[in-house]
């Protein structure tokens, strides 16, 4: 009964806002589309732009639908532009849970009054989003942690009973997307289940604020000694799955230009540098920020760091494998290289394209996709589209694209977005080349190999010295198997005698073969080379 009410509900709130038609060109003629045609006209909302009325339509719907406007904002392969531009305006502040609400969920989980652990607290919420919201505190010190006295922190509560109310929605955009799919063409080219699906795992994964804090953590740990990003840190003792809690961050939203033009913050620098912590992540951790926007990055203004970034909300985040940043680097290496061949040969040793695939044919595809590219100034190309139209033309050849580069090619169209808003004239390409470049070298080349070598020290350590006996073993076995049938005590000898020169001569050539190799790695590993 109250899935059927809120289904009506959602029907009632599309009719308002003059959402219907939409969904009415989709069907087929017949006695639904007539049905919704009258409804139609009655529509009070149906004068607006279409991206307004599905706007409106999610904001009304509440925090979720709000949520999956966002992400459903940054899929400009599937959306129409109008309807892409008019949700990225989709904010994400929603109204607060009560402070009462707010100090029962955070004493519950901590297992203590509020006046225990923090000198002071705010009960108003700074922020309030579709998951969760953030109040700021005081710590107080403990004979455990007589350090923490004084410390600022922010407070991240998860929104009491939310799970019931995701799980609910997220069962009827499934239905509504069914609807969609099997209605036309059209809806079956928007993908609605697939979207749908990927909202589903992202925002469950966010339910579990101790995944973010572990996130959080080992960001601050691989960006520990850096002078371009800046990560909370956790307050592990007090850190739960509803409940986590942080440094708090000082600096002000990146969204705000004119007071961070006003503070004398470099735009220039800022953008190069945004360039360059994303493509950090991605090729030398292979672990980035995938959530990438305004209300999520602040910029310092102290003294000591100023112009820093500064990461906030870790619930999203992507992970790339080693294949994956070679497919992507070489890609990119290729493409600004006008080498079309090469990206094809690549799409086809990933072995997302069918082996049967002729070379050839992809390459005459990528080519129409990205010749058009070189018309204009390299500043000018958005590495995101052009891994967005390689993905498309990669779904032409029964490619299914893994998530993770889905995930990040949104992102980099956040990142290269928010770049070109504080430069405009950044050359993209400029500045992630020597990045890419290094991390190929540092796979392919000499450097690799080294750094191969390394990491498998401790293996051949262990291997190695059991080496000659395990060969010694194998050819004395073999030669007892070979003269097993030959007749009389004399060949018999003659036999094991030959063998066993053969075998000390070997010996010999093993052991000096794995003295050098050790010797050369055990250089490696402490630095000569």
């Amino acid at each position: 009964m109250r899935r059927i009410a809120r289904l009506f509900f959602i029907f009632f709130t599309a009719w308002r806002y003059g959402l219907l038609p939409l969904l009415r060109d989709l069907l087929k003629p017949g006695l639904r589309r007539g049905f919704l045609t009258v409804l139609c006209w009655m529509s009070p909302g149906g004068h607006l732009p279409r991206g307004e009325r599905i706007r409106l339509t999610l904001e009304a719907l509440g925090p979720i639908f709000v949520k999956f406007g966002q992400v459903l904002s940054t899929r400009r392969d599937l959306l129409p532009e109008d309807i892409a531009n008019e949700l990225v305006k989709l904010q994400d502040q929603v109204p607060p849970f009560s402070n009462e609400e707010s100090r029962r969920l955070i004493e519950e989980d901590l297992g203590q009054p509020i006046e225990s652990v923090f000198l002071s607290f705010d009960a108003t919420p700074v922020a309030s989003a579709s998951v969760a919201q953030v109040h700021f505190g005081v710590l107080r010190g403990t004979d455990k942690r007589p350090e923490w006295e004084g410390r600022t922190v922010a407070i991240k509560v998860l929104r009491p009973g939310i799970l019931p109310v995701i799980e609910g929605d997220l069962a009827l955009m499934y239905d509504l997307a069914k609807v969609i799919e099997k209605s036309s063409e059209d809806g079956r080219r928007l993908k609605p289940r697939e979207n749908v699906a990927e909202f589903d795992t992202y925002l469950h994964d966010e339910l579990d604020l101790m995944r973010e804090a572990a996130n959080a953590s080992q960001l601050r740990r691989q960006f520990a000694d850096s002078d371009k990003l800046m990560i909370p840190e956790m307050y592990w003792d007090l850190c739960h799955t509803n409940v986590i809690v942080m440094e708090r961050m000082y600096g002000i939203s990146i969204g705000k230009t004119a007071a961070l033009r006003e503070a004398g913050v470099d735009f220039k620098k800022l953008a190069s540098d945004g360039v360059k912590i994303f493509f950090t992540q991605v090729f030398e951790y292979g672990f980035f920020h995938a959530d990438m926007h305004p209300g999520n990055i602040m910029i310092s203004l102290e003294p000591e760091t100023f112009g820093r970034f500064i990461s906030l909300d870790f619930g999203i985040v992507g992970v790339l494998s080693e294949s994956d940043k070679n497919y992507l680097a070489l890609n990119f290496l290729a493409f600004f290289n006008r080498d079309y061949r090469r990206v094809a040969e690549l799409h086809i040793e990933s072995g997302w394209v069918p082996a049967n695939t002729r070379v050839e044919e992809l390459e005459g595809a990528v080519r129409s996709v990205c010749e058009s590219y070189f018309d204009r100034p390299l500043k000018e190309i958005s590495l995101g589209i052009v891994l967005m139209r390689l993905f498309q033309t990669s779904r032409r050849f029964k490619v299914e694209i893994q998530p993770q580069l889905t995930l990040l090619q949104k992102t980099l169209l956040s990142v290269e977005g928010l770049a070109r808003q504080l430069d405009p004239d950044l050359d993209l390409w400029k500045t992630a080349k020597p990045i890419l470049e290094k991390w190929v070298s540092k796979q392919l080349g000499w450097r690799g190999l080294l750094d191969g070598l390394k990491e498998e020290v401790p293996t051949w350590a262990k291997i190695l010295p059991t080496l000659p006996r395990l060969i010694a073993n194998s050819l004395l076995a073999q030669s007892r198997h070979q003269i097993k049938d030959q007749n009389g005590e004399l060949e018999v000898l003659k036999a094991l005698l030959l063998e066993e020169r053969r075998t000390h001569r070997l010996l010999a050539g093993v052991l000096l073969f794995a003295g050098g190799f050790l010797a050369g790695i055990l250089l490696i590993s402490i630095g000569v080379y």
